[in-house]
């Protein structure tokens, strides 16, 4: 029986949960529908002046996917559109595809072929950093090879980034679930997300902490990207496209934010199995391989998340924990509009935490284990990552 001093504490905690929930579901509410929509007529526009763009494709052992994601850029309506596709040493046929694709529109596509990593760099940052070397445009947009893209997409995002004067635009993609599991982890994700930024807060330079970058869409102009030194300060940077936006914004440039259901698509990972394998390498770099502050994240999701599970069982903290599942309601029915993932995963979102925490835990001990992250059959060793990888390093 809890009395006395815990109840107040406990009381005062379920409460504390409660209103916070309140205030981000309130303020994201209010926000979100002032974000562009691209799929709208509004942005059925050309960009002014035909500004050049360089789409990225980094691919490693893409076989499998690259081709669709190249029939889908070569199907773009913009004119003024070159594609660069760099093979990061492939052990399937990757390479091969590339190069009959470059061999049949030599106008409108490049092949790169990297046979050899660098030392002291990340595949992928060091193929991105050789695609934009080896080209030259207004605008580069890095993608992954497993993207698809509508048609008109990359003409309404350059209207919006020009209309917008952004130095960085981010489009995010609709996520294409294909199982149940997919479902409950990705819908949890997205919740997770809103905490960690406010998307109506990234175009705000005052907003530090609120940046965004996405693997799938990042859009940048030249000249931004060189003026903050290029890729090479994030050499060892394992998620490089979020400490991409975290460089745009501490240097002042403008980052902006759209959303375009259906426009951009992409397909994470496969099943739960295949969601867990990417978060491994990812989650503990976010936390720049500190065992404290991932544990704390952890905690928060046990009391922000599951604690509300357990404050029904209570008849002194179910009024917070109903408040707390009617945000998490309201967030998923907001999102939901945006990203397609079904509302009715909210009903499991408890299972999405379970597993994101067991995640975190696993990223924790495999890098342990190996001593480094393992990506795409390469080992980077701790000793080196930890040097690029604090959230903390880039803000001013």
């Amino acid at each position: 029986m809890i009395t006395g001093v815990w109840r107040e504490v406990v009381e005062f905690v379920a409460w504390g949960v409660a209103i916070a929930w309140c205030v981000r579901t309130t303020d994201a509410i209010q926000n979100m529908p002032k974000l562009p929509d691209l799929s709208s007529l509004e942005w059925n526009i050309a960009p002014s002046g035909a500004p050049g763009l360089i789409v990225v494709v980094t691919a490693r052992d893409e076989a499998e996917n690259i081709a669709a994601t190249l029939d889908t850029l070569l199907a773009q309506d913009y004119p003024c559109l070159r594609i660069v596709a760099v093979d990061d040493r492939s052990i399937d046929a990757t390479g091969t595809i590339v190069d009959e694709y470059a061999a049949r529109h030599p106008n409108r596509l490049t092949a790169i072929h990297i046979t050899a990593l660098e030392e002291g760099w990340l595949g992928k940052t060091f193929a991105m950093q050789v695609a934009m070397q080896n080209s030259d445009s207004e605008y580069l947009l890095f993608t992954d090879a497993d993207v698809l893209f509508s048609p008109s997409i990359l003409r309404r995002a350059l209207a919006y980034a020009e209309q917008s004067q952004a130095a960085h635009l981010v489009v995010m993609p609709t996520v294409l679930v294909r199982s149940r599991g997919e479902g409950i982890v990705l819908g949890f994700l997205q919740i997770l997300g809103f905490w960690a930024s406010r998307p109506w807060r990234v175009a705000d330079p005052d907003a530090k902490n609120d940046v965004i970058g996405i693997g799938s869409f990042n859009l940048l102009r030249r000249d931004a990207l060189q003026q903050i030194g290029g890729l090479e300060p994030q050499r060892l940077t394992v998620l490089e496209d979020v400490t991409l936006g975290r460089r745009i914004k501490a240097a002042g440039l403008p980052q902006r934010i759209a959303f375009a259901p259906e426009l951009v698509l992409v397909h994470w990972a496969k099943g739960i199995r295949g969601l867990i394998r990417a978060m491994t390498k990812n989650l503990f770099s976010a936390v720049n391989f500190q065992p404290v502050l991932l544990l704390a994240i952890c905690l928060w999701i046990v009391v922000f998340c599951l604690g509300p599970i357990a404050g029904l069982a209570w008849w002194v903290t179910i009024l917070p924990s109903l408040l707390v599942f009617c945000c998490i309601t309201a967030m998923y029915r907001l999102l939901g509009a945006r990203s397609r993932i079904d509302t009715r995963y909210g009903w499991l979102y408890p299972l999405g935490a379970v597993i994101f925490i067991y995640s975190m835990l696993w990223s924790m001990i495999a890098a342990w284990w190996h001593r480094g992250v393992i990506w795409r059959g390469t080992l980077y060793p701790l000793r080196d990552l930890r040097k690029f990888n604090s959230p903390f390093q880039w803000k001013k």
